[in-house]
């Protein structure tokens, strides 16, 4: 008996015939229920999105508000075989670097004279191509300055398509990362990179030929206004000819920015502005 007792306070529970209560409300409390919530939730999407409308009004489409980013840029070899930046091959075996020059070959194709020509401006050198806005009027997009792919001479592959591969004489090109408003030079001096050996390799390293002439990034490519206000802009490049580097050895290099008013290294990251690879150059001969 008890238990038909606790089934029908369950069903009367459920729906009370005699009160006409569901679930222990009457229709016009359950109403008021809703009605509540249905006011409670518009008013919170009403404030999310008054929230987000005042938020979006202090943001610009073209520059972050807020950057994150390391002052100083990072440095980016080409080609890059692997996380673990090794360029490894055998002269006589074609197998083993043909990538890279072929790697080397797209990376440059939008480097091109006539490419260049059609989207970009030639600017003055040694001088930042600075393009202020008129007070409220955004200069957008904005231009940007010529890097021609002829500027990296032999290591342009449009004579050499092995870019020096074949020969033992391979190339390297670097770029830096791109940080907007940088200005990296300081009383008119461009930044420029260098190479060289770890200490335990400093004799087989050999000579290096720079191009643009000594390594330099030209202050024309700055500042960068960001990748939305400055369309086509081009990364200034360098390429590194290493000449007479030893064979079948091993060969630790690093490759660093050099500017009065970049610092090398951080606390965040040691390796800003520079960049380590081994190079590896088997020959039988």
């Amino acid at each position: 008996m008890a238990k038909d007792g606790e089934k029908g306070e369950w069903k009367e529970f459920i729906w009370n015939p005699r009160t006409r209560e569901f679930l222990g409300r009457t229709g016009s409390s359950w109403g008021l229920i809703l009605l509540f919530y249905l006011v409670f939730y518009i008013f919170l999407a009403g404030l999310f999105a008054l929230t987000m409308y005042v938020m979006l009004q202090t943001l610009d489409d073209h520059k972050p508000t807020w950057q994150d980013r390391l002052s100083t840029p990072g440095m980016v070899i080409r080609p890059k075989a692997d996380e673990t930046f090794e360029i490894i091959y055998d002269i006589e075996k074609t197998e083993t670097w043909d990538m890279y020059p072929e790697a080397l070959h797209k990376f440059l194709e939008p480097y091109n004279d006539s490419v260049q020509a059609q989207k970009n401006d030639e600017c003055v050198s040694d001088r930042y191509f600075k393009q202020e806005d008129s007070e409220e009027v955004k200069n957008n997009p904005k231009r940007s300055c010529q890097f021609n792919r002829t500027m990296l001479e032999e290591c342009s592959g449009l004579h050499d398509v092995s870019y020096g591969y074949q020969e033992g004489k391979p190339c390297i090109i670097i770029k830096l990362n791109r940080v907007i408003g940088m200005l990296p030079g300081k009383n008119g001096l461009a930044p420029y990179v260098t190479c060289g050996a770890k200490k335990e390799d400093s004799e087989k390293i050999g000579e290096l030929m720079y191009f643009p002439p000594n390594g330099t990034f030209n202050l024309m490519y700055y500042p960068y206004y960001g990748k939305k206000a400055q369309v086509n802009y081009s990364q200034p490049l360098v390429a590194i000819k290493f000449l007479n580097i030893t064979q079948n050895e091993d060969v630790n290099i690093e490759c660093k920015i050099n500017a009065e008013n970049i610092p090398i290294g951080s606390e965040r990251d040691k390796f800003a502005g520079r960049v380590s690879f081994k190079l590896r150059i088997n020959n039988k001969n």
